[in-house]
């Protein structure tokens, strides 16, 4: 879930900051499941090995949380940032003056979950960054467009974000 309160910290303003969403790794909950239902089975019918499935059930569910807090994603004043959730070691970054467009991907499953991939792409060629699994897409895409526009304009860039 983002957060859209704007958080101080010593050398930037946090305006907007996130993980991606639970629903990201819907698939990792799915097999966990089949695992769980599997073990259930097996312990229901007195067959050997049923704490093994329970147990990479288990396992799933705690990587699923893992790989979730991995990526942390910021906007600041002055750039998007992926994050690693852990250490706070930036991944990417792009500067808002430097953002070329704003693009958005999203399949059906996506769709239907309310989650999407942000790209933003650079003014350098072959330079994007990935915001995966972000909830509210449409939303974090508008604030970032705004932000890179009024950057841009300030900075005399011509060519707006998203044009």
């Amino acid at each position: 879930m983002g957060s859209v309160m704007e958080r101080l910290e010593p050398d930037r303003m946090v305006i907007w900051e996130a993980f991606p969403s639970w629903v990201q790794f819907s698939w990792l909950y799915f097999m966990s499941a089949l695992a769980a239902l599997r073990g259930g089975l097996f312990y229901r019918f007195g067959v050997g090995g049923w704490e093994m499935w329970v147990l990479g059930a288990v396992i799933l569910l705690v990587c699923a949380g893992i790989v979730r807090h991995w990526a942390h994603y910021e906007l600041t004043r002055e750039q998007v940032l992926v994050r690693n959730g852990y250490t706070g070691r930036v991944i990417q970054s792009i500067p808002l003056s430097s953002i070329r467009e704003v693009t958005m991907r999203q399949g059906l499953v996506a769709q239907y979950f309310g989650i999407a991939v942000l790209v933003i792409h650079s003014r350098t060629p072959d330079r994007t960054l990935s915001l995966r699994g972000l909830c509210d897409p449409e939303q974090v895409k508008s604030r970032i467009e705004a932000l890179a526009w009024k950057h841009q304009r300030m900075s005399g860039n011509s060519e707006p974000a998203g044009a």
